[in-house]
């Protein structure tokens, strides 16, 4: 609830009382007597914000000021008469905004009583009444004709009740110094606690409402708090703790409240400095994220901004941040998809900012903004100016436009806005961002390095109630939402082995591409098992193996979309075949017909799958980690597909129930290409372009080792000239937008800049470029010289191309054999071997307090003595 007490006042006379000047109110809230509706209102519109208003309406005020003053935000009206408070109920004000005066209470906030008829059965009455629209319990609230004593209040408080009090007879200071009641002393009066030290547990909580730390209060400490408005609270060790003395990190108290037992009170403060925590942290929770995050990126953008930047530019060029802000707008009227009206929300929101940001308004003054909306009782009818329907109108009117729609093979859809931006521009060149890595700092650096943002912040609370729709309802479910995102109905989720000749017709020599492929891999993969076990004898008598075995049920991802993607099958299936999984299940999205590729069965048909699962996205993964009628459980699901996949796999592989394992996270397709002055022009843009057409949201990278002008025009010419030449022009474009060019002095400079990115390709097309590979610490695969390109690794050559993205090669290898299979470990101990290693396990487990370990040798070793 909030402060235990209402002090009555004047706006006119808010002079005469610096005592409870409005910064004090802000702790307390005041009633206000309404002697002039327009001086109430103009004070109220003021200070909104600050403070929660209830304004005491006599019965010569209209209705219709009453309405006016209820517009202008105030919380809580008074009026003097049961007519009054029923007309007001009746023209449709919520009973929560309204005191009754008498005993009437029903669907209002309370009722008001003279304090010579306060009883204490009615205010316990309304105590246990809900509100009707849940907002809490309704009140009983006392007025004083004249100026009680505190006993007097703080048996009124413990009724219980809210003694409406004249503001001149309070103070925030010390009430034995000026003869008035003390507001701490009121407040303390309302809290409860069962410590034997008598503190109180205070939670501190920042403007917004999110906590900064929980604290303890003591008597002294609310009245010190409250008499210096300041982050004063009560430690268990060194007495009056005031927050900040020494650290600098003050606290500003805005406002205190009480919870609805009063066992705990809450600070609401304003933070100075680092932040609440001693480690230097906003608050002793961790991060915050959402908005307050948000805005303190941008304050700090304001300030720190490189000149040339983008968020510079947003900064200083108002008509730039202007049409971002129209842009995002027309954006979200056209998003569909609840994931989609969510990103667009939040791209608005986050120009939106920058705007408020750079005119100075904080989110607190957003915050106030909506409170003071949310308090009209007038409404407006709602319609928008006329040149707004008329855009309106004439984007219902307009054609739809196609939007390409990708699943990359390692990736999300684009969210990126220049991505975004490019995606949608159809002319002009397209060509990457030059940096020229000597001419600028290293922070500046590691911000060009990071990759476009993939996972939506929401993603996991759109991915959830799919995989727990599919683990709780099973095939009925997979087969809506296949029928909801795939558009194809089916009758059974799942196509099972042997599959039929006619699903997998194949011409010739697409069929002989994937033999010759399939045999590769395979090649490779087997020469990755182990041909016997390693077996270490550690000391004389004791003999430690490791052995490996496959998994015996696996689930192989292959994405769906605008590409048909046997090759992801081959990566998959093959290896899961080398290393002999019993049982492997597959799951593709199927067209809208309902079918599949049929280059997708073919492989499916290769490598022995049992399954196929004709589902995509976050379903698919449920239904492999949890099985359902139809679908086998699986033990490890593999492959890459986008964020909703993503997002699918982190969560049942956290889900201890579903008992299944992942293979790595994955993000879009990239590369990276270090290009020296003997590189190929045409073969550097080449291998550009092959990983941009993934998907807007791919990103590339090329570094010129000490290349000139004319070097470097040469390779952009190619990209552009290439890029035009492409059918996936539009997507190359959005890739391009948000990938770069680094120049650099040295190979040795750029292989080090590689590894800082750890891309899922690195190309090197440099002269004797093998001898470099040794350099290399962080890629998912390396292509060594012009002779490689990376769509050789895609398909044919051998190696896996189910990589860690993201920069995830620092810790992540590439899907291998070994992703496939478990290693487990034996140990066989001779009573020599015993001997020589008992002492040592029982030492170390009486260390531990574990004695049941020591004993397990223990008994061995006295048996052996006995036999001796």
């Amino acid at each position: 609830m909030a402060f235990p007490l209402l002090p009555l006042l004047a706006p006119s006379s808010i002079a005469s009382t610096p005592d409870l000047s409005i910064v004090g109110y802000t702790l307390i809230g005041p009633l206000l007597t309404s002697e002039d509706v327009a001086i109430t209102q103009k004070y109220i519109s003021e200070n909104f914000g600050l403070v929660e208003f209830s304004v005491q309406v006599t019965s010569a005020i209209e209705i219709d000021d009453i309405i006016t003053l209820l517009d202008a935000g105030v919380d809580t009206v008074f009026p003097e008469t049961g007519e009054q408070a029923t007309a007001l109920l009746e023209i449709g004000v919520p009973g929560s905004r309204v005191v009754f005066p008498g005993e009437d209470y029903d669907d209002v906030n309370g009722v008001y009583v003279n304090s010579t008829t306060a009883k204490p059965e009615l205010a316990t009455k309304l105590s246990k009444s809900i509100l009707a629209d849940g907002t809490g319990n309704k009140k009983l609230y006392v007025t004083f004709t004249s100026t009680p004593t505190l006993e007097q209040v703080k048996q009124t408080v413990a009724l219980p009740a809210i003694p409406i009090l004249p503001a001149e007879s309070l103070t925030t200071d010390s009430a034995s110094s000026t003869g008035k009641l003390s507001v701490a002393a009121i407040f303390s009066s309302a809290l409860n606690t069962d410590r034997s030290d008598g503190y109180f547990s205070t939670l501190v909580v920042d403007t917004q409402g999110v906590a900064l730390g929980l604290v303890y209060s003591s008597e002294e400490s609310i009245a010190e708090a409250i008499k210096s408005r300041a982050g004063v609270y009560q430690s268990r060790k060194r007495g009056l703790w005031f927050k900040g003395a020494t650290s600098g990190a003050v606290q500003t108290l805005v406002r205190l409240e009480l919870d609805c037992d009063g066992d705990c009170i809450k600070f609401v403060v304003q933070q100075a400095g680092k932040g609440f925590c001693h480690l230097d942290t906003t608050t002793c929770f961790g991060k915050s994220g959402g908005v307050m995050a948000l805005e303190r990126t941008l304050v700090s953008r304001l300030i720190n901004a490189p000149a040339g930047s983008y968020t510079r530019r947003l900064f200083s060029d108002e008509k730039l941040l202007s049409a971002k802000i129209m842009e995002e707008a027309e954006e979200l009227t056209t998003a569909k998809t609840k994931g989609e009206v969510a990103w667009e929300f939040a791209d608005l929101l986050y120009f939106g900012m920058t705007k408020a940001v750079q005119a100075g308004v904080s989110w607190t003054d957003v915050e106030r903004n909506l409170d003071s909306k949310a308090k009209k009782i007038t409404r407006r009818r709602g319609d928008a100016k006329q040149k707004w329907i008329d855009a309106a109108t004439k984007t219902e009117e307009a054609p739809e436009k196609p939007v390409p729609k990708t699943e990359t093979t390692n990736g999300s859809r684009n969210t990126n806005d220049a991505a975004k931006e490019a995606a949608t521009e159809k002319t002009g060149r397209i060509q990457l961002t030059r940096v020229n890595v000597n001419e600028i700092s290293a922070s500046e650096l590691t911000d060009l390095l990071r990759r476009p943002a993939q996972m939506n912040a929401n993603i996991m609370n759109l991915v959830g109630p799919i995989v727990e729709a599919v683990r709780t309802r099973g095939d009925a479910a997979l087969l809506e939402f296949t029928a909801k995102f795939e558009k194809a109905k089916l009758d059974s989720p799942v196509l099972r082995a042997p599959f039929s000749p006619e699903l997998m017709e194949l011409d010739q020599e697409t069929k002989d591409a994937i033999d010759l492929s399939f045999e590769n891999v395979r090649k490779f993969h087997a020469g990755q098992l182990e041909t016997a076990p390693l077996v270490v004898e550690t000391v004389p008598g004791v003999v430690c193996s490791r052995f490996s075995r496959p998994i015996e049920s696996v689930g192989l991802y292959v994405p769906g979309g605008t590409a048909i993607l046997p090759s992801t099958a081959l990566m998959l299936g093959v290896p899961a075949l080398v290393a002999g999984c019993k049982n492997i299940v597959v799951a593709s999205p199927p067209r809208s017909d309902g079918t599949l590729t049929p280059e997708v069965v073919y492989v499916a048909h290769k490598v022995g799958a049992a399954a196929i699962v004709l589902a995509g996205g976050a379903q698919a993964v449920a239904a492999m980690a949890y099985g359902t009628e139809s679908v086998p459980k699986v033990n490890k699901i593999l492959g890459p597909g986008n964020q909703f996949v993503t997002a699918a796999k982190m969560l049942v592989q956290n889900d201890t129930s579903a008992l299944v394992s992942i293979d790595m996270p994955a993000g879009p397709s990239e590369v990276l290409v270090v290009a020296d002055k003997k590189a190929n022009p045409a073969f550097v843009a080449s291998d550009l372009l092959s990983q941009a057409e993934h998907g807007v949201d791919s990103q590339v990278i090329l570094i010129g080792v000490d290349l000139n002008e004319v070097e470097l025009q040469a390779i952009e010419d190619e990209v552009h000239e290439q890029a035009m030449r492409l059918p996936r022009v539009d997507i190359v474009r959005g890739a391009i937008a948000h990938s770069r060019t680094f120049q650099v002095k040295t190979v040795e400079e750029a292989i080090a800049l590689s590894n800082k990115y750890a891309p899922e390709h690195l190309i090197l097309q440099l002269e004797n470029a093998s001898k470099y590979v040794d350099l290399v610490q962080h890629a998912g695969s390396v292509f060594v010289g012009a002779w490689s390109p990376e769509s050789c690794g895609d398909y044919s050559s051998g190696t896996n191309h189910t990589l860690p993205t993201y920069g995830y090669a620092t810790v992540y290898s590439g899907v291998n054999t070994h992703s496939f299979m478990k290693h487990l470990t034996s140990q066989e101990l001779t009573p020599e071997g015993l001997k020589k290693i008992g002492g040592a396990v029982v030492q170390l487990a009486t260390v531990e307090g574990l004695e049941a370990h020591g004993n397990a040798v223990r008994v061995r070793l006295e048996h052996l003595a006995k036999e001796t």
